[in-house]
């Protein structure tokens, strides 16, 4: 086994691809090809699994990357320890559901590390697929919410996954309007009160199950829908046509300073938290992220 050996390990998780990490690491396929191969047969387990979709890590493979990343992490540091050379390209992502404070903390990583050189990534995307980013190590970290109704459910493929939920905060529910909607008068609403107006939510593809929607109450009737796919188109739906739509309260009057955040009586708490791997350590640019997080969430949700 040789520190090479496990760096490619290390791309392919990384690239999702064979063909795609062979660019990366400027050889040939078929030298990559046989490189793994010669490191399954020698630590006796299989890394990667070949399907029609490409490359998927294995439960084991999972297990003994988190061995690798260890080991090349220390090697870098000893070598950049003795040496003049640049530190590495930094790499880094994260999956999440639909929030400001996600996109607050990923701006403050990127400004207070001041890196020369990095790959970060962050993904608002559909619950399904936070959780399977996290799950296929695409993503460190995946943001998203439990409440009473979904848990059970996402739980479960949490545990399929080997995935641990690890909460941030409970909320009260919020509706999010414009500043010009009449309903910012009041000081709470109830859902009587939102039935003229245009209800806006994110879709959420091949898992459109109540079970995965980003919003709570996904189950009511309403007379009028909207769906969207991204938040930008959200918020200017919420100004343009007085819509709204359900979420934690907490939110970015920097980044979005014509929304409002109204409390909804009702009944019900949303608990949201990140998700992360059970047999991969999170690096230690994720644990800052993490950090940053929880001092957006305390700054935008006062």
């Amino acid at each position: 086994m040789t520190l090479l050996q496990l760096k490619y390990v290390i791309e392919v998780t990384r690239s999702r691809s064979i063909s795609q990490a062979a660019q990366n690491l400027f050889i040939s396929q078929p030298s990559l090809s046989n490189a793994l191969k010669e490191l399954e047969k020698e630590i006796g387990i299989t890394i990667f699994s070949r399907t029609n979709k490409g490359i998927v890590i294995t439960q084991e493979g999972s297990e003994f990357l988190r061995y690798a990343r260890q080991v090349v992490e220390q090697a870098e540091l000893l070598e950049n320890r003795y040496s003049n050379k640049r530190l590495p390209k930094q790499h880094f992502s994260v999956s999440a559901q639909h929030y400001s404070f996600a996109v607050s903390a990923f701006v403050r990583l990127l400004e207070d590390y001041n890196l020369e050189e990095y790959e970060f990534m962050l993904r608002e995307t559909k619950t399904y697929e936070i959780i399977d980013d996290v799950q296929k190590l695409r993503s460190e970290i995946g943001i998203l919410y439990v409440n009473n109704f979904n848990e059970k459910v996402i739980h479960k493929f949490l545990r399929e996954g080997n995935l641990i939920f690890h909460e941030l905060f409970e909320a009260k529910p919020h509706v999010f309007v414009s500043f010009r909607n009449p309903l910012v008068q009041k000081e709470y609403v109830t859902l009587e009160d939102l039935v003229p107006y245009p209800y806006l939510s994110f879709e959420q593809g091949d898992y459109n199950s109540f079970y995965f929607s980003e919003e709570i109450l996904s189950t009511l009737s309403r007379p009028k829908n909207i769906k969207v796919s991204d938040r930008a188109t959200l918020f200017n739906l919420l100004i343009g046509l007085n819509g709204y739509t359900i979420s934690t309260g907490v939110i970015s009057h920097e980044l979005n300073n014509d929304i409002v955040a109204i409390p909804l009586r009702v009944g019900e708490r949303i608990n949201v938290g990140y998700i992360t791997h059970k047999n991969v350590p999170i690096s230690q640019l994720a644990d800052t992220y993490i950090q940053y997080v929880k001092e957006t969430i305390a700054e935008e949700g006062s």
